[in-house]
């Protein structure tokens, strides 16, 4: 009697990029296993697109950024199949993790998301430390049974209708590749946190405004060992803390602007 086998499971892998040439070849090409590689670009200015457009295995499509969240949901809405790979377009997926992700989602036992653990690179050199030891992300799932909550603008959640477990390879994060441009994206992020603080109608407070980012730079140089890594610790954390303080330097701005707005419109 002849014995049926479970058919081959087919995998999109999604990217929200934004200005990454340099770092989306990279990435293209270590998800090139994948049956659907679809990208969804926020009008790229440097290149990325249309470097994209031309790539025989990418399926390009242009968005407005409005946050992360929106983004990967409306990413999430584009894809053909059920299990996704989700990867920035500053990670690359070593050949091994190729191999475990293949593996794991031909597994008729899956789970219906996986934790992705991250090694992070400070230009070519690895980052030990510095907070970045016990970073995880859920980066494989089955589309089916989950949504990115629209509680978070970044740094964008995760909702799992079934169970999450981790996956044994590490992702290669190539988070920092100059100054200027880690700082930008860090002041992005204090930006959007700010913006998710008010719409859940928290306050500015000044205190917090000095404790908040003092805390981050002492815990991430300090408690989560950031002076190991000499230093690229001492940027990270450093840069990290700027972060927080933006979040309340614009929190303190959409503030003013909302009570500036309230009386030009009272009569």
């Amino acid at each position: 009697m002849a014995v049926l086998s479970t058919p081959k499971q087919k995998i999109s892998a999604l990217i929200i990029t934004y200005n990454e040439i340099g770092y989306i070849e990279r990435c293209i090409k270590s998800i090139s296993f994948a049956d659907e590689i679809l990208v969804v670009d926020s009008y790229s200015t440097d290149g990325t697109f249309e470097y994209l457009k031309e790539h025989p295995k990418v399926k390009i499509i242009q968005n407005p950024f409005e946050n992360f969240t929106a983004q990967k949901n409306f990413a999430l809405r584009q894809a053909s199949n059920d299990w996704i790979l989700f990867v920035d377009a500053d990670e690359v997926v070593s050949e091994k993790l190729q191999d475990e992700v293949v593996e794991t989602i031909n597994n008729p036992n899956a789970c219906e998301a996986y934790w992705f653990y991250r090694n992070f690179m400070f230009q070519n050199q690895r980052l030990y430390f510095s907070g970045w030891q016990t970073d995880k992300n859920h980066r494989l799932f089955r589309k089916s049974k989950v949504k990115f909550t629209d509680k978070k603008l970044v740094h964008e959640t995760l909702e799992v209708d079934g169970s999450s477990c981790i996956l044994k390879e590490k992702l290669t994060h190539y988070c920092y590749k100059n100054y200027e441009d880690y700082k930008g994206k860090m002041l992005r992020y204090g930006q959007l946190k700010a913006k998710e603080a008010f719409y859940k109608e928290k306050q500015f407070n000044y205190a917090l405004m000095i404790i908040k980012p003092s805390w981050k730079f002492f815990n991430h140089y300090i408690i989560r060992l950031g002076f190991l890594d000499g230093k690229k610790g001492i940027i990270i954390s450093y840069l990290n803390a700027l972060s927080v303080l933006e979040r309340y330097r614009e929190l303190k701005r959409l503030e003013k602007k909302n009570e500036l707005t309230y009386y030009l419109v009272m009569p």
